[in-house]
């Protein structure tokens, strides 16, 4: 990446025996009105694993047991715009502890069916890596946006090499 990225998370909690997945709906920062995973910038010194497990709980209530890095994508944003470039390491979690927390002035959380997933009202990136990430298989993805968060371009690379970046944590 040209610029400085941010080094960020999300993390997709399932619950598979009601076949549906935790998202939050943001009310303000970047993505403000959108859905998406819980998920956010890493703490120093944190792992992007310890980030997703923290993020999520605070956002939802919800602790997601055991979640597996799932992906990375990387986001780059038009020259100009504020510095939203970041790598965002993917995390998926099929078990969970605690209970759906309230609307909160970061998001509001709630299971969503998998069936009925918004992507409407989603980034429009994630039309193509999330169902990887449902069906369990690994991915990186480099998405750039113009104006307006307009997605410009997708390069797919390989999941395995990570042009030398950890897989995981």
């Amino acid at each position: 990446m040209s610029r400085a990225a941010r080094d960020t998370c999300l993390c997709f909690t399932l619950d598979a025996a009601g076949g549906r997945v935790l998202l939050i709906k943001k009310k303000r920062g970047m993505g403000a009105g959108k859905w998406n995973g819980p998920g956010g910038k890493l703490e120093p010194g944190e792992s992007a694993a310890a980030a997703a497990g923290r993020e999520t709980r605070e956002e939802t209530g919800v602790t997601p047991v055991a979640p597996r890095y799932a992906g990375l994508l990387e986001f780059r944003f038009a020259e100009g715009s504020a510095c939203w470039d970041n790598l965002c390491r993917v995390y998926r979690a099929d078990a969970h502890e605690g209970s759906l927390g309230p609307e909160n002035d970061e998001c509001a959380p709630g299971w969503v069916s998998v069936a009925e997933i918004p992507y409407d009202a989603m980034w429009e990136d994630d039309r193509s890596w999330l169902p990887l990430l449902l069906d369990g298989r690994p991915f990186h993805r480099v998405y750039r946006f113009g104006a307006g968060d307009a997605l410009l371009g997708e390069l797919i690379r390989d999941p395995v090499t990570h042009d030398g970046l950890p897989a995981a944590d």
